[in-house]
């Protein structure tokens, strides 16, 4: 009963947190959006039309892309079931063609105003988001499948990490608040939330905790440390140059969006290595209730020792991964392996990296710790013993 009041409170806690959270983050937004398209769903029906356009200069014919007329029948909004004429025009120019329309084929539409009115639409780009929900669906049936509840709790906890995110964390930025403290909130939010989701409200939830806080501190602070040492200024691509454009008047912190892009991307990992030790030790001590807690911390640390391999592998892999595009052409276009080490896109990559393994390594340790003295406490200390006398499960009671 007292587990199902907790779920409840959290969940509760949880959904107030992002829609409180959001009207905060949202309060005094940019005033700069750009412009926007009203984009419509609908699938091709019919290829009314394909026509080879081209140009012809000197004499000379030239290529310039291909149009297709098509019909479309509208699938979502205040069109929905109408079919519309609309136009896909390909540009020759680019490097690799897109795709033409065939019939079966689902696009998203935009309105082009200084076209006709019988073809103000304009093909915009194929609809994948689709396919993207379907794999979810199945993932989500297999982890319910193999997990039952606790596949049920993870769904749960992912969908508020995920809100939490774009909710809050995101909305947080656009609208100027203090990177530090939202990424700050955001980790609290997901550590507290995920573990008294996922594992309850017991020792095991706050060792995993703990361990949890402990590695996330280390890491805001080395990223504090080596940013000003190394004196980023956090423009690593011109993505990050759009950013600070925005607002001129009041231009995004973009060694604060360093700063929460790893402590986010971080306790993912660090969170899965607290629990994995914090649970590895809970089940160590079921097995043998009078393990002592010197014993306890040394079966963690050889728990942790086994763990932290494979976890720094997956945080850096994750990190190359997201990254490879940029630093083949990095690679590709640069011929000074100094200059490319030294680059600020290349060393952030690196710090993230780096970082996050010193908060797996720093968790490990302080979860095993904090996990062993929850477990442990109330007990005597252990009494001395011979050396490489082993303790028997019974022989201090």
């Amino acid at each position: 009963m007292r587990d199902k009041i907790v779920y409840l409170v959290t969940v509760v806690l949880a959904i107030a947190y992002i829609a409180l959270g959001h009207q905060w983050a949202a309060r005094g937004e940019m005033g700069y959006r750009g412009e926007r398209e009203d984009f419509i769903k609908a699938r091709v029906v019919e290829i009314v039309n394909r026509t080879d356009r081209g140009t012809i200069i000197e004499g000379m014919g030239y290529q310039d892309g291909v149009s297709i007329q098509f019909m479309a029948k509208v699938l979502g909004g205040p069109l929905k079931g109408e079919t519309v004429l609309a136009l896909q025009a390909t540009d020759p120019m680019a490097p690799i063609p897109v795709k033409e329309v065939e019939e079966g084929d689902k696009i998203l539409l935009f309105r082009q105003e200084n076209m006709p009115e019988d073809l103000g639409w304009i093909a915009g780009d194929y609809v994948r988001f689709d396919s993207l929900v379907a794999l979810g669906v199945v993932f989500a049936v297999f982890l319910l499948i193999f997990g039952r509840v606790n596949g049920i709790n993870t769904l749960v906890s992912l969908g508020f990490t995920c809100a939490s995110v774009f909710l809050v964390f995101i909305p947080s930025i656009l609208s100027g608040k203090n990177i530090y403290l939202s990424a700050c909130a955001t980790c609290v939010f997901i550590i507290l939330m995920t573990l008294l989701i996922v594992t309850g409200a017991n020792e095991k939830g706050l060792a995993a905790a703990l361990g949890c806080f402990g590695g996330s501190a280390l890491v805001g602070i080395l990223t504090l440390i080596m940013s000003a040492v190394m004196g980023l200024t956090g423009l690593v691509s011109e993505e990050s140059a759009f950013l600070y454009y925005l607002n001129p008047d009041n231009p995004i912190d973009l060694k604060g969006i360093i700063f929460g892009a790893i402590m986010v991307g971080a306790i993912g990992a660090i969170m899965d290595v607290a629990v994995a030790i914090a649970a590895s030790l809970k089940e160590v001590q079921a097995q043998a209730p009078d393990i002592r807690f010197v014993q306890l911390t040394r079966s963690g640390f050889t728990i942790g020792r086994d763990v932290v391999g494979t976890m720094a592998n997956t945080l850096v892999l994750a990190y190359i991964g997201s990254s490879l595009s940029i630093v083949l052409l990095l690679v590709a276009y640069n011929s000074s392996l100094l200059y490319l080490l030294n680059k600020e896109m290349i060393v952030v990559e690196i710090l993230q990296s780096l970082v996050g393994v010193f908060g797996i390594l720093f968790a490990i340790p302080f979860t095993s710790v904090v996990s062993s003295f929850l477990y442990t406490r109330g007990r005597a200390a252990d009494p001395p013993t011979a050396a490489g006398q082993s303790l028997s499960s019974g022989e201090y009671r």
